[in-house]
């Protein structure tokens, strides 16, 4: 009975001594890991996925431990790895759900287009994928813009931290949550006693208004500028003068898919009722997606008796009342470019 007990004792030992070696001794990632761990995993496909991507030494270890403690749950998601950490350790990261986020900048002014663009950059899927949400989802501003062509426009500029168990879908709802609380600190907006948002009246519908603000943003990079630019604009909407916005033709191309890289003389007839050159007032919507500057600006634009601007090659921009004071401004700017 005494050699059975001796040889229980140290069976005991032995497995205590490799549980703590399999559990306290870190496994060390050859390189910076990726691993998703989806919904619905069991503890012991967590611990394969772990194991295969040489995160822990031993799975059935991982197994146990997790057992140990009465299987307190592990959170789905994305998790890199690249620091040696022993299975202790990653399963407390497992349970905060300490998930790895995907960062997308989106600078105001841009395109739905460049918008898919940079999720594809930032690893979170392909861009076409995106653009279909944008083009098509329009229920998720369907009661403020209920006559919104895409999502162009209220994609809003920020920086996101996107993981990769978010949809698509639910990545353009952050960006057009964004839009929303944004629109309600400016007064776009106006919630009722429901709580429910409504669009406001300012100098056009909330619709218009975006799509006015999006030609501002492109316009000008000049924060203090944009009432000025929104004031020209408003002008000619006014008297029913084209509102001969070079970035209208842009964004028409971009949605034909014809656009090279640069405008050139033809490019101005392109048949589009984005082209504000052939169509007089504004384009059918948005044509980038504006920053709070250019939203207030398009809300609240400088009045005066300008109908006319140009670059002045200096990053700013030289205002004009008539035509021939407008051509003496392109003039100068042509003149400035040739001198550079």
């Amino acid at each position: 009975m005494r050699k059975v007990a001796w040889l229980i004792l140290i069976a005991a030992l032995g497995t205590a001594g490799w549980l703590a070696w399999a559990l306290l001794t870190p496994a060390v990632p050859s390189r910076q890991t990726f691993v998703m761990l989806h919904p619905g995993y069991s503890t012991r496909r967590i611990a394969a996925e772990l194991k295969t991507n040489g995160i822990i030494r031993n799975e059935d270890a991982f197994i146990l431990w997790h057992y140990f403690r009465r299987r307190r749950s592990l959170k789905a998601g994305e998790y890199m790895f690249d620091k040696p950490a022993n299975i202790i350790d990653i399963q407390k990261r497992l349970r905060r759900g300490d998930v790895y986020f995907h960062t997308v900048v989106v600078p105001e002014g841009f395109t739905m287009f460049d918008i898919a663009r940079a999720i594809e950059a930032a690893g979170l899927g392909p861009a076409e994928e995106f653009l279909k949400v944008a083009q098509s989802d329009t229920a998720l501003i369907a009661d403020l813009a209920p006559g919104a062509l895409s999502l162009e426009g209220y994609l809003f500029p920020d920086t996101y931290e996107f993981s990769r168990m978010l949809s698509m879908p639910e990545m353009a709802a952050a960006m057009v949550k964004q839009f929303r609380q944004v629109a309600r600190q400016i007064g776009l907006t106006a919630p009722t006693d429901s709580g429910v948002e409504l669009a406001r009246d300012l100098p056009l519908p909330l619709q218009t208004t975006v799509t006015m603000a999006s030609i501002v943003e492109k316009e000008t990079a000049v924060p203090e500028e944009r009432p000025l630019v929104a004031g020209v604009y408003y002008n000619r909407l006014e008297k029913k003068i084209a509102l001969d916005a070079d970035p209208s033709i842009i964004y028409a191309e971009l949605l034909a898919g014809t656009y090279g890289g640069a405008l050139h003389h033809d490019d101005m007839r392109f048949n589009s009722p984005y082209n504000t050159y052939t169509h007089v007032g504004l384009p059918p919507g948005p044509i980038g997606n504006p920053g709070k500057s250019a939203l207030l600006a398009a809300m609240h634009p400088t009045r005066s008796d300008y109908y006319y601007f140009v670059a002045d090659a200096a990053g700013h921009h030289r205002f004009a009342r008539t035509i021939e004071e407008h051509n003496k401004n392109v003039a100068a700017y042509r003149r400035a470019m040739r001198g550079q």
